[in-house]
Parts: structure tokens; C-alpha cells; sequence
């Protein structure tokens, strides 16, 4: 670029290292010559300098659907060099036609692959209007049509660079409409005026407080343009699947459900996702799927009913068979469709799990949130219905009613395995005796729940663990 770039171009690259900085200013001839566009002789200034929408499709139009790419260009086209920002003026839909200069092109690079929120909010607002030169205001709807198409995009290239991580989509739910699924729990985030409209500080609000914005846009340009910057690996949005059997499953997880939920669980849940459990592999089972409850570790359960609803809960730890609530604020609900949403504890209450079974005087199934008999989650241990009970709300959780109807019918069950599983017990020897609390843990339930004070437990001997 000489010494006649502009100073907010030098600015832009200044935000690169220095080696990165040629691969930036050499993307320009790159997709020229790509296209088969002229590639500048030594010496002669080539008759063409600007980018064609042909030559952005020839680079990315393997990863992303044509629609979007034509939204790159609409953006990259708007740009002014001299204010490093899209420009909602006549001149912008004049620029389309003459294509994109090599400033145009750094500044969008610069402010996507390193740009800041402020920044970042007038390149979404030319990629979401429907045209070119359109008044800085978008709607909620053309948002969500654009997060559509980025999304897609983002799912397009994760197939292409055989970046699944052991998951098979076509033993999965429908991407598709996972896509419009992901886009309107995104744009639910939105704030925007009381006529319904976006203005530029309202997406940046958003995708400041949005993260997945910023990184599907950077993973697009990125892999879209084959830009390969030192120190910068490429994102992983979707977990590891191990040891998990795909012949004769139909998963009620799809890709963009992962993308949604991976995200949810605690930074120190990393560990491979594995289905221990599925209605479909082990039939319809209470106890089979209590041992994949119970030996695990942390689980998402994922519930399907009979209405089509998809919803399920989290498990921040391994799973207890006793009359007693259990588990901490880690743990939360969601909803996968008719919407993508995840509700956390609140802190009303401590009742973050339970599961028990074979008692006689308390509840036998599973719970999550709420109380007996009025749970957010209810599983019956007979297996086949249960219940998701919120007027109006689930206290421990602030959740709406999940299911299609209060008490539903069961289609479907999984229940996934994510972290790391508990260390086995050690059966050692010379064991006091144990505590008729210990041996009937109901009746140390019922007692609790009388209010009487267990005075054994001061008296007793040392956990095992203790030493």
C-alpha cells in the first residue's frame, strides 16, 4: 500500500503484529489473483483496483451460502477510508458497482478480526440492512435474518474443515432448524427502541454483551478469506463426542443446540461429551437410566415429550440415589425447542436435584427445581410422564413451564455424560458399624423434614475420608 495509505489505515494495521501485517495487506491481490483478476505487473499499476463480488464468491463461496457472502460485500463496499465506517449515504449504493478498494478491505478486516464493540456495530448494521445505502436503523427481523446467515455459515465450515469433534449430523436433529433456532435466542438479546428498531449503539450494546457475535463474524472472515494469523487458533464451538454409539441413534441434540449449550456449563467442565443413556439404544428404563445417572459425574439430561417440546437440565455433579436435595448453583434448566433458553438458579432455594427410588414415603423419580410434587423438572421413576410445574415461575431456577403441557407424556430421553467422572470408592476394612441414618437415608429425610435435630451426627466417628 505505499506510503499513501490513509492514517486510519496505518492505525487499523498497527493493531496486527508485524508479521501479520503483509498477510493482511496481501489478501487484496490474493483474491485478485485468485479470481483470475489482474495481478499488477512489476512496475505498472494494474488497470483494476478494486475487488469484485465475483472474487469474494470464488474465495467464499464453499463456506458460506451465497447470501451472505453477498452481505460481506454489501459491508466492505459501504466502508469510507476516510471515516473507517459504513457510510448510510447515496454513495454507498454507487460503491457496489465500482467494488472494493484495498483500504476498504484492511479497515473490515481490522475491525472484525480485532475491532472493538463500537466498532464492530456499523459493519453488522450494513450486513443486516437489505440494501445498500439504507438509513443507519435496522429491525429486529433483518438482525435475525443476518444472524440466519452467519450462523449457517459458521455450521458450513465446521462440515467443510472436519471440525465436528466426533459428531455425526446426520444422526442428529435438524440444523436447520437449529439455525433459526440459535438466531432468535440471539436476537432475544436485543434492546431495542420502543418503535422496534436497532440503532447503531443498540448493536453495540449487543454484541458486547453477546460474545458469539463477534466470534462467528471472525471465524467467517477468517476462514472465508484463508486468513491464517500467528497465535490466533481457530475456536472450538463444539465439544468433544466420545465413545459414543451413532449406528442406531436418532440424537435429540443437533449442532447448533451444542453451540448453544457447550457454552453454558462451568469453564471447568471440558472433559468429551458421551451418551450413557438413550430411550432409543436402552428402552424405557427408570433404572438404566439411574446407572447412567449415578456413575458419571456431571450430566445434561435432554427430555423430548409427546407435544414436540425439547427441554432438559444440567447436573453439576454426579447424581445421588436419596431422599434428599442435592447438587449446587451450577446447576440449571433449559428449553432447546420451542426456544433455545437456559435459566439459572436463583437463590431462593437449594432444591437443585433429586433422585430417589424404591422408598415408600417420599417422592420416587427425578426433580429438578421447586419442591415434591410441584417440581420445574419432574421424571416419575415409573418412567413415561412427568411434570414441569411453574405458576408462575420454578423458585429455584426462575423457569417457565418446559414441557407442552404441565403433565406430559414421554417420547424420548437422553442423558449425556460431560465431565469428569467420580473417583471410584475404596472398599476398605475394619468399617464401624453404620448409623441407622446411614442404612435407611428416608428415615434421616423424614426426620429433617419434621424438624428434629439429629443429635447422633455430632457423636459420630470421623468420615472415612478423614483422616
Amino acid at each position: 500500500m505505499g506510503n499513501t495509505e490513509s492514517v486510519v489505515v496505518q492505525k487499523r494495521l498497527a493493531r496486527f503484529r508485524p508479521e501479520e501485517r503483509p498477510v493482511v495487506e496481501g489478501v487484496f491481490d490474493r483474491l485478485q489473483a485468485g479470481a483470475g483478476g489482474p495481478s499488477g505487473a512489476p512496475g505498472k499499476t494494474p488497470a483494476v483496483k478494486t475487488l469484485t463480488l465475483e472474487m469474494l464468491q470464488s474465495s467464499m463461496g464453499s463456506l458460506a451460502p451465497d447470501p451472505m457472502v453477498r452481505r460481506v460485500y454489501q459491508c466492505m463496499c459501504s466502508i469510507d477510508p476516510e471515516l473507517a465506517a459504513p457510510e448510510a449515504s447515496r454513495k454507498s449504493s454507487n460503491s457496489a458497482a465500482s467494488g472494493v478498494g484495498r483500504e476498504q478491505l484492511v479497515i473490515f478486516l481490522a475491525d472484525t478480526l480485532r475491532g472493538t464493540a463500537e466498532e464492530r456495530a456499523p459493519l453488522v448494521m450494513a450486513m443486516s440492512q437489505s440494501k445498500a445505502g439504507a438509513a443507519m436503523v435496522v429491525t429486529c427481523d433483518q438482525v435475525a435474518e443476518f444472524l440466519q446467515d452467519l450462523i449457517s455459515a459458521v455450521v458450513q465450515i465446521l462440515v467443510h474443515r472436519g471440525r465436528l469433534q466426533g459428531w455425526k449430523p446426520d444422526r442428529m436433529g435438524d440444523s436447520s432448524l437449529g439455525v433459526k433456532l440459535l438466531a432468535e435466542q440471539m436476537c432475544s438479546e436485543l434492546k431495542p427502541s420502543d418503535q422496534g428498531d436497532c440503532d447503531v449503539s443498540c448493536l453495540e450494546d449487543w454484541i458486547f454483551r453477546v460474545p458469539q457475535v463477534s466470534l462467528y463474524l471472525e471465524m467467517l472472515v477468517a476462514e472465508g478469506l484463508n486468513l491464517s494469523l500467528s497465535g490466533r487458533l481457530a475456536p472450538t464451538l463444539l465439544p468433544a463426542c466420545r465413545e459414543t454409539s451413532w449406528k442406531e441413534l436418532s440424537c435429540l441434540l443437533d449442532l447448533l443446540t451444542l453451540m448453544f449449550l457447550a457454552p453454558q456449563l462451568p469453564g471447568s467442565y471440558s472433559a468429551p461429551w458421551k451418551l450413557v443413556f438413550s430411550t432409543r439404544l436402552h428402552g424405557e428404563s427408570f433404572t438404566r437410566m439411574v446407572t447412567g445417572l449415578t456413575k458419571h459425574g456431571p450430566t445434561l439430561l435432554l427430555i423430548k415429550d409427546t407435544k414436540g417440546h425439547v427441554f432438559g437440565g444440567f447436573a453439576s455433579h454426579t447424581w445421588e440415589v436419596k431422599p434428599q436435595f442435592q447438587g449446587d448453583s451450577r446447576c440449571f434448566l433449559f428449553t432447546v425447542f420451542p426456544r433455545l433458553r437456559v435459566y439459572t438458579a436463583t437463590g431462593y432455594n437449594q432444591h437443585f436435584m433429586y433422585l430417589n427410588q424404591n422408598q415408600q414415603t417420599m417422592p420416587n423419580g427425578l426433580g429438578m427445581g421447586g419442591q415434591h410434587g410441584y417440581f420445574g423438572l419432574w421424571l416419575d421413576s415409573n418412567f413415561g410422564c412427568g411434570h414441569s410445574r411453574a405458576r408462575p415461575k420454578c423458585t429455584t431456577y426462575g423457569s417457565p413451564q418446559l414441557s407442552g403441557e404441565e403433565d406430559f407424556t414421554l417420547d424420548s430421553v437422553e442423558v449425556w455424560a460431560v465431565g469428569k467422572p467420580p473417583e471410584p470408592e475404596e472398599d476398605e476394612e475394619g468399617k464401624g458399624k453404620k448409623s441407622v441414618l446411614d442404612v435407611d437415608p428416608e428415615v434421616q429425610a423424614m426426620m429433617e423434614m419434621a424438624g428434629k435435630t439429629l443429635h447422633s451426627q455430632g457423636l459420630r466417628e470421623p468420615e472415612e475420608d478423614q483422616e
